[in-house]
């Protein structure tokens, strides 16, 4: 009888959970696979919404953890964390033993997953390469891609740069994204009462109606730019608090800057607390897509805005530069770090009536497809530049 592959998984933040959710659903359900999960980083952290907790109580076992995430918020905390975080994997990988590891998108702790299991000769798969969005988070992912040896990419533009970069064609498969297997399930889901699934979560400011139309705002930190996390965000606060919108607010990425985004809305929260505005630290992925689905739209510069909520047709006011360059779709309308620019759009979102849908990050059956790859693909550690 023949053994199955192990496929080891790390996921180092919350938004890498709902990347990389419906693949993990289709790894351990196959016969040929066996599904060894760790958790990692802020995926940790209470303060980053304990996304480790939303992925024990969704049926996943925990193989294994690492905590890797040195406090500071700053590039040398980040370039440390990663440091700490390929000490705490490999071991991790010695102890498991994989027959292949999955690293997912671009997350500046990523980049420790593909280090320590390239130096270990284990064959490492990257999800979501040959993507552009600039920042460190486009270093990043090439870097992913040019350690990886098997590539499961979002789409045909995707696979083109990947291959581009000279990774051999047939290491390259197009499976779409696995977030966007979500967004399908939430849409063809029955209606949720909105009333119910805001009482799950409680977070903190005024409450928000959630059967009434109300905003969703998400805002990260540029890495580039991450001495201007404050003046950036509190340009955002100044244009939601002047539309006069209810809005739900999500809590920052653990990136450069993040300490300082975090002040700023705690100093709003302080001399502002009549502000419609609830701030939520994190919601399960189904809870999260059915508040957007149900939102008059999207504020920040979160990749949610470009990736599912394309599928979904949630119009988006994408802030800066952090999604530079990304693929994007037609919910997107893109304005700067300015709070009259950022209220101009809210206000034309908040009259929008059409909701344009764009199949760009796949068509949501990503997770089958990125089974079967990992149960039939050649593993491989050879890496020679096609050219």
């Amino acid at each position: 009888m023949t053994s199955k592959r192990k496929v080891c998984v790390v996921i180092t933040a919350r938004p890498s959970y709902s990347r990389i959710k419906s693949a993990l659903t289709a790894i351990r359900e196959h016969p040929a696979l066996d599904l060894q999960l760790v958790v990692a980083a802020s995926a940790l952290l209470d303060r980053y919404g304990n996304a480790v907790k939303v992925i024990e109580r969704e049926g996943f076992r925990v193989d294994r953890t690492a905590y890797m995430i040195i406090e500071g918020e700053t590039l040398l905390t980040s370039a440390k964390s990663t440091g700490l975080g390929i000490v705490e994997l490999a071991g991790i990988f010695a102890d498991l033993k994989p027959d292949m590891v999955i690293t997912i998108a671009d997350r500046y702790e990523t980049i420790a997953t593909s280090i320590a299991a390239a130096y270990m000769n284990i064959p490492l798969v990257h999800v979501q390469g040959g993507e552009v969005t600039g920042s460190i988070d486009e270093k990043t992912r090439h870097a992913n891609t040019k350690l990886a040896d098997i590539h499961l990419v979002s789409s045909e533009p995707a696979a083109a740069r990947v291959r581009n970069m000279g990774e051999r064609p047939e290491s390259v498969f197009v499976t779409g994204c696995p977030s966007i297997d979500l967004a399908r399930q939430a849409m063809a889901a029955e209606p949720r009462d909105m009333a119910e699934l805001a009482a799950k979560y409680s977070g903190v400011g005024q409450p928000v109606d959630l059967t009434r139309p109300y905003l969703v705002v998400m805002q990260h930190p540029v890495t580039t730019q991450y001495q201007q996390a404050r003046v950036q965000t509190e340009e955002t606060l100044k244009a939601v608090q002047a539309c006069g919108h209810p809005a739900l607010w999500f809590w920052p990425n653990v990136d450069a800057g993040s300490d300082a985004t975090s002040r700023a809305i705690r100093t709003f929260r302080e001399f502002h607390p009549e502000a419609p505005i609830h701030f939520y630290k994190n919601m399960a992925p189904a809870d999260f897509l059915s508040v957007l689905i149900n939102s008059r739209g999207i504020i920040g510069n979160s990749s949610v805005a470009i990736r599912e909520c394309s599928w979904l047709g949630v119009p988006a006011v994408n802030i800066g530069d952090r999604q530079t360059r990304r693929d994007r779709g037609r919910n997107v309308v893109d304005v700067p770090h300015d709070a009259t620019a950022i209220a101009a759009a809210i206000a034309n979102m908040w009259r929008q009536t059409e909701r344009p849908r764009d199949d760009i990050y796949g068509d949501g059956h990503a997770g089958q497809r990125i089974a079967e790859v990992l149960a039939t693909v050649t593993p491989t550690i050879e890496k020679a530049l096609v050219y």
